[in-house]
């Protein structure tokens, strides 16, 4: 689905939010391309929880987002994902159970039922003790939510 259609009816300048995050992935050091199209995550987030499972789940979802947000591609397709969870290291039969089998379907049902709950409307959003930031957030503003919550500065 073009962006176009997912925010139809909206007052949403794609165009003016397209700049914003390219600017915000660039100024963090995010890897991001010209993104024109949106798929579902569905099953690249259900193929997360086998990768966090393996102790993989960081690699799995710099990868997953380079793959979605950088490259553009399709992380709704199976074809797409075996290809995914196969280059991190994940055994090709797990990740095609994983997907065949919606084996961590319930799961990733837990983690939208909580979000839910918590009053989760978009992504990413950051909560500590009750506070929430929407959206990408420079480190300042993270650190000072940490803050606001007690939660030391290490570094």
């Amino acid at each position: 689905m073009i962006l176009e259609e997912l925010f139809a009816g909206r007052p949403i300048n794609i165009k003016q939010v397209m700049e914003n995050l390219t600017r915000v992935a660039a100024e963090l050091g995010l890897p991001y391309g010209k993104r024109e199209k949106t798929y579902n995550s569905r099953l690249a987030q259900e193929l997360g929880k086998l990768a966090e499972k393996n102790g993989m789940g960081d690699l799995y979802h710099m990868a997953a987002f380079r793959s979605y947000f950088a490259d553009g591609l399709n992380i709704g397709l199976d074809s797409t994902l075996m290809q995914l969870g196969t280059s991190l290291g994940l055994a090709a039969d797990d990740v095609r159970n994983a997907l065949e089998k919606r084996a961590f379907k319930d799961a990733v049902d837990e983690d939208w039922n909580r979000s839910y709950q918590m009053g989760v409307t978009a992504v990413p959003t950051f909560v500590l003790n009750g506070m929430s930031l929407v959206g990408a957030q420079p480190y300042e503003k993270l650190v000072q939510l940490m803050e606001t919550n007690g939660v030391k500065k290490r570094l």
